[in-house]
């Protein structure tokens, strides 16, 4: 779901750019100076969880690999602004850092997964627990379907962006430009694995930490559940709160070995060098209705391909031989650069509010 440079035409990138744009100028307007200032310690800790979660490939159906999000659990408890913001800062260190998703179409990853992915788990989650007591078996559920629904919208974004590629970006002799397969080929290959697979751990995941929390730490559902009661309070009190979670994230953490347990690269994830190789192009065709790629990598996706490179690509930094330590390593990386992030923030907030 992570789109690479290359796929998406510029005029698609700057539209989705816009788009996310405009999500995250409403989640910092929603989220007043004051206010921010007390949650950024909570936007840190689902930023630093949601970057772990998408470490753990899953094998979809096809030969392809998908992952979670983490974006439910954040809206639940920071309500959509929170949770765009977190999942924005995820993205864009996995872009920045790993190449996990291109730089041109990080506007697109982000209204994908951080805007849509959480306005759609927020208000389905809060749809269906209306009424009910945060306490309620029915709020599991209701965390379970959200995150459901969540995923696969993200997907269904993504698939709608690669399929109208080929219809719009094309040469004379109707040859795609940036990604080659169309909505009739785009659409189920994203979406039967994310509906069969990556939906259901996201849901997994949404209601199994909600049900956690109805136990363990209910002030952090009652309290902030996007609504902004007693929100004062809460973050007050947050402490421990803190604790239990980032104690969470480190042992997520210390687990993400098993994240490349799963062989396989998503679908539309592919780099031209996957053109050349014959065996790679057959796991393609396969996972494309088989429907074979393209003899030679579009232009588009050529000339963008090499727009960024990472300095630890694909999770694996180059001074470490061990592909489990070097994942490992990756993961410890992302989670220490949400953490410095969060205290420059803290400190430009607190001295923005110092000065007269």
């Amino acid at each position: 779901m992570h789109i690479p440079d290359g796929y998406l035409s510029p005029s698609t990138c700057g539209t989705l750019y816009a788009a996310a744009l405009a999500g995250w100028y409403g989640a910092l307007k929603s989220s007043k100076r004051v206010l921010l200032s007390r949650i950024i310690p909570l936007i840190s800790v689902f930023a630093a969880f949601s970057f772990v979660v998408m470490m753990f490939n899953l094998p979809l159906p096809g030969g392809t690999t998908g992952h979670a999000l983490g974006v439910t659990i954040a809206a639940i408890v920071l309500g959509p602004s929170g949770a765009v913001l977190a999942l924005s800062i995820a993205l864009a260190i996995q872009a920045l850092f790993f190449g996990d998703g291109g730089i041109s179409t990080l506007g697109a990853n982000c209204f994908n997964m951080a805007v849509l992915g959480s306005l759609v788990a927020y208000f389905s989650y809060r749809t269906i627990a209306a009424g009910s007591a945060f306490s309620s078996r029915r709020r599991v559920v209701a965390a379970g379907i959200a995150g459901y629904l969540a995923v696969n919208v993200a997907a269904l974004a993504a698939a709608v962006e690669f399929g109208l590629q080929p219809m719009l970006f094309h040469d004379a002799n109707g040859t795609p430009l940036y990604a080659p397969y169309p909505l009739h080929i785009a659409i189920p290959a994203m979406m039967t694995g994310h509906l069969a697979v990556a939906g259901v751990a996201e849901a997994v995941i949404a209601a199994g930490l909600v049900a956690y929390l109805q136990v363990a730490d209910p002030g952090l559902l009652n309290n902030m559940a996007g609504t902004g009661r007693n929100i004062t309070s809460a973050v007050a009190g947050s402490s421990r709160s803190l604790e239990r979670l980032w104690i969470t994230v480190a042992l997520l953490m210390l687990l993400t070995p098993l994240g490349i347990l799963a062989a396989g690269k998503a679908w539309g994830e592919w780099s031209p060098a996957v053109f050349a190789d014959d065996s790679a192009r057959a796991q393609v065709t396969s996972a494309s209705q088989g429907q074979a790629l393209p003899p030679a990598p579009p232009q588009g996706l050529r000339r963008l391909s090499t727009l960024w490179t990472a300095p630890f690509p694909d999770y694996a930094p180059r001074f470490v031989k061990s592909s489990p330590f070097g994942y490992l390593l990756s993961a410890t990386f992302g989670v220490g650069v949400v953490l410095l992030l969060s205290q420059l923030v803290q400190l430009w907030v607190r001295r923005r509010r110092e000065t007269p």
